[in-house]
């Protein structure tokens, strides 16, 4: 393995590292929450806002993204691309994940709403 290599790798691990802490801390519910619904409210829709569900969803997305990190890393570490084409169902997964989760969560915010 040449040295560029190695040192892609270590970087695409790394960036699976970093992804994988963040997911944790993310279902811990801590940190600043990296979440495009709670990024774009104003100031009095993010402190009156439930940020759990927000903080599940960027988790999971995450998850998936570490996944596909360490698929990369590996196809570097085994030399062999073909591995590369599992990225493309984790990538798709995480897609259709995050519009069925804020379809879900955005029904039940509207169902507590409508209660009231």
């Amino acid at each position: 393995m040449t040295t560029g290599k190695l040192i892609t790798a270590i970087v695409l691990f790394a960036v699976a590292a970093a992804l994988l802490v963040m997911a944790i801390l993310h279902f811990a519910g801590k940190g600043f929450l990296f979440n495009n619904a709670y990024i774009y409210a104003s100031k009095e829709e993010r402190e009156a806002m439930d940020k759990k569900p927000w903080y599940v969803q960027s988790a999971v997305v995450f998850c998936f993204l570490s996944v596909i990190f360490i698929i990369l890393g590996l196809s570097i570490v085994f030399r062999d691309y073909k591995i590369e084409l599992l990225t493309i169902p984790f990538a798709a997964a995480a897609v259709v994940y995050a519009v069925w989760s804020t379809v879900r969560i955005e029904k039940k915010r509207k169902g507590k709403n409508e209660k009231r």
